[in-house]
């Protein structure tokens, strides 16, 4: 070879698909092993969740799940940056990833701190917002948005309250919604799911990494926690998902598109945001403390009705995946036509059987 002659780069270890695949797979096998000795040890220092008036389940369920949750998805993440940062992985992107990923670990701490000590809503709040300021002076912020009918919009001074709203409002939509077996660790893995498939599709690489991690976890969490649940996430698991979501919402959907950037990240976390909005001013109406715990959730009001506990929570499955494809459909995502489609069609079914069990409680009532 001559003195001249360009160095010949290294072949990658794997494909990106491959890689992602190897990373929901570490992910999925984590959980799947660390959840039983996490429930284990949950149950014999008595850190479970007690029945009560508002909550669906008569029996203690061991909770810190989340545990076993954020490690899987970190040492996913870890694992695949390992092999294939050099190749698919930009600097600048993977800073911004641990920037996230050490602010998901952060509010990971406060729900555990929340699950094991029982913090006030208002230590919590001032909690969240301090590491959610933190991460936005390290550098993930929402610093413009792209508005219909004004372009690109800088926020200037006003990038640091709407980060810091973004971040601690998701977290706690996905903290609400935690209200029946199954239904945050489903929710939060088709959320996970759609913004995969949106960040693959728009080269956001490293965002993509994040959620495949995610969405291996949660189906492995799953197996423990749908319905009847051996163990739930806590608030550790539950802030954990929420603020990684709502910071791929920034780092890989909000920076992905144009005109429609500010749409996609709305339509992915749709149902627990609505959920969340519809709570809130419903309790103010009423004058009642914004924090204050009641059954006006979509899955309580779902009950209510009658629908039996799986049914509800795969409806709202439903639901969020229907939300999830519209966004797919934004991006312009192949065969998201179909996508939507089928989404529809499995909606409109869930509606079907959810309406026939409806009719069925008021005849026997009636």
């Amino acid at each position: 070879m001559s003195a001249f002659s360009p160095p010949i780069a290294a072949p990658p270890v794997l494909s990106p698909y491959g890689l992602y695949g190897l990373t929901a797979l570490a992910a999925f096998a984590t959980v799947l092993a660390v959840t039983p000795i996490v429930r284990a040890i949950a149950l014999k220092f008595g850190r479970v969740d007690i029945p009560s008036a508002r909550k669906v389940h008569v029996e203690p369920i061991a909770r810190l799940g989340g545990i076993a949750i954020g490690l899987g998805t970190s040492l996913a993440i870890g694992l695949a940056l390992f092999i294939g940062q050099q190749q698919y992985f930009p600097d600048s992107a993977v800073d911004s990833l641990l920037i996230v990923l050490v602010g998901s670990l952060g509010f990971f701490a406060i729900g555990l701190l929340d699950d094991l000590f029982m913090l006030s809503p208002l230590v919590r709040l001032v909690m969240q917002v301090i590491i959610s300021g933190l991460v936005w002076q390290a550098g993930v912020r929402v610093e413009f948005l792209t508005l219909p009918g004004l372009g690109l919009t800088h926020l200037a001074w006003l990038s640091l309250p709407i980060t810091v709203l973004w971040l601690t409002g998701v977290v706690n939509a996905i903290n609400w919604i935690d209200g029946l077996d199954g239904l945050a660790s489903g929710v939060g893995g088709i959320a996970a799911a759609s913004s995969f498939l949106i960040c693959v599709h728009t080269g956001q690489t490293t965002a993509a990494l994040a959620m495949v991690a995610l969405v291996g976890s949660l189906i492995g969490f799953l197996f423990f926690n749908f319905n009847p649940a051996r163990i739930f996430m806590g608030d550790g698991g539950s802030y954990f998902i929420g603020f990684l979501l709502a910071g791929v919402g920034i780092t890989g959907l909000v920076k992905s598109a144009t005109a429609t950037a500010i749409v996609l990240p709305l339509l992915v976390l749709a149902v627990p945001l609505l959920d969340m909005s519809a709570v809130i001013l419903a309790r103010l109406r009423q004058g009642q403390s914004p924090f204050l715990a009641d059954k006006r959730h979509l899955h309580h009001r779902l009950l209510g009705v009658g629908l039996p506990h799986r049914l509800t929570v795969l409806t709202i499955y439903a639901l969020t995946w229907w939300m999830g494809s519209l966004a797919l459909v934004f991006v312009g995502v192949p065969s998201s036509p179909l996508i939507v489609g089928s989404a529809s069609g499995l909606l409109v079914w869930m509606g079907w059987k959810a309406l026939q069990v409806i009719r069925q409680v008021e005849r026997s009532s009636g």
